[in-house]
């Protein structure tokens, strides 16, 4: 069974970094395209950056050159670093292992299926 559990959400003032976790158990994250995903309530959920199993990444526009997501594979754990947070940037987090059927998403130009989710963790950003 997959399990995803994100962690290191919380509330920042603008221009500070945080590092979000995603622990995964049940999947080994190396072998497939991860991603991590935001959500507003009201908006639809968006792609922020993934890395796929050459550990390619891609990036939405939005957080080109201030987001680095990054995996450990000994941990089998996947990490999203924040910087130079805007108060934009608030919303919940998920992280996401590519599955077939799923759910698919263009994440700076480049499509997957994603299908395993964890339950999210929240960064708020004020200014």
């Amino acid at each position: 069974q997959v399990q995803l559990v994100e962690s290191g959400g919380d509330s920042v003032q603008a221009g500070g970094s945080l590092r979000l976790s995603c622990a995964a158990s049940g999947v080994t994250t190396s072998n497939y395209c991860m991603g991590w995903f935001r959500h507003v309530p009201g908006t639809e959920r968006e792609g922020v950056a993934s890395i796929d199993a050459n550990g390619s990444t891609t990036y939405a526009d939005s957080v080109k050159g201030r987001f680095a997501i990054s995996q450990d594979n000994g941990r089998n754990t996947l990490y999203l670093q924040l910087n130079s947070l805007k108060p934009d940037d608030t919303a919940m987090y998920y992280c996401a292992t590519q599955r077939s059927p799923g759910t698919y998403y263009k994440i700076g130009g480049l499509g997957t299926w994603f299908g395993y989710w964890g339950q999210g963790t929240q960064v708020t950003v004020f200014s």
